[in-house]
């Protein structure tokens, strides 16, 4: 199922096959995403029960089972957006990187660079539908009178760009970017650099493969989530009765996030958001790395 792969993809395919990769695995994991953010923005307002089953409960009961997909629009695009450039960048730098390498395996330094590259690089583009996605979210939360109501990613677009300017596309850029860059660095590089060092311990190559990405799946979730945190509460918030909005940034937020709620709450959902993650990081790594070997499989028959 996974057969090893020992040549160049071409750097198209390396971007398309991580696009499908990671629409495919939002699909799946797209209803928990929705209550990973409630309980974020629910412990904002001072929730103390949190629990999935609580929040989920509560969520179907107020709006419908068909919310839990709301957003699903800005998701994929995101994905389109996010995780196409994100995975091209990466293994198209990897083959790279191995090219000059001569054949030899990357270094950690470098799966690092190409991760912090490729992490940064795809958040950035995909910014405005991970910021309508949030809003989307929140939306429920807020009275009936502040509710944004976008209909679709696009109307989102083009209502943010005539209501509050182009640059409003991007906010809560720098916590999306960072959040992206920790999470590929602890997700990419390790999924990849398991899968090497883990050989004689697991030879058989496909449970290598899923173990590496389980692995990666938790370091990545555990080292994101504050920043995801800190993402949320910055792209959903709105401006208070005196004009300004309750956030400067995420120092800002994460400081006052650490005060009102205490340190461990930008942990908040570690269990859903891990749920979220997981799967998602998972399915998208194995799915990708079968596109990946079956398309060097199909050539190397030819």
């Amino acid at each position: 199922f996974f057969p090893q792969l020992k040549q160049s993809i071409p750097t198209y395919l390396n971007f398309t096959f991580g696009g499908i990769s990671g629409c495919l695995a939002t699909c799946v994991v797209q209803p928990i995403d929705m209550i990973k953010t409630q309980i974020q923005l629910a412990s904002e307002g001072g929730a103390s029960k949190l629990s999935p089953i609580n929040v989920a409960s509560k969520f179907v009961k107020e709006n419908s089972f068909k919310a839990l997909y709301r957003g699903i629009d800005s998701a994929l695009l995101r994905q389109v957006l996010y995780t196409t450039t994100r995975f091209g960048i990466f293994y198209s730098l990897s083959d790279s990187i191995k090219k000059k390498n001569k054949g030899k395996p990357m270094s950690v330094l470098q799966k690092v660079g190409a991760a912090l590259t490729a992490g940064g690089i795809g958040a950035a583009f995909a910014n405005p539908a991970d910021l309508i996605l949030i809003r989307m979210q929140a939306d429920s939360r807020l009275a009936p009178e502040n509710r944004r109501n976008y209909s679709s990613v696009f109307n989102g677009i083009s209502r943010i760009m005539s209501e509050e300017g182009v640059g409003a596309l991007w906010r809560g850029a720098l916590p999306t970017i960072i959040r992206a860059m920790v999470l590929n660095i602890f997700m990419l590089a390790p999924f990849e650099e398991f899968k090497e060092r883990l050989k004689n311990l697991i030879p058989d190559l496909k449970k290598r493969t899923v173990v590496s990405a389980m692995i990666a799946s938790f370091l990545g979730s555990f080292s994101a989530l504050p920043l995801d945190n800190c993402k949320t509460k910055i792209q959903k918030m709105t401006k208070l009765p005196d004009g300004t909005f309750p956030y400067k940034g995420i120092v800002d937020v994460f400081f006052k996030t650490v005060k009102n709620e205490g340190p461990f709450r930008l942990w908040v959902g570690f269990p859903t958001f891990y749920v979220r993650i997981g799967p998602h990081v998972i399915l998208s790594l194995l799915m990708n790395d079968f596109f990946r070997n079956s398309y060097a499989s199909s050539m190397k028959k030819q």
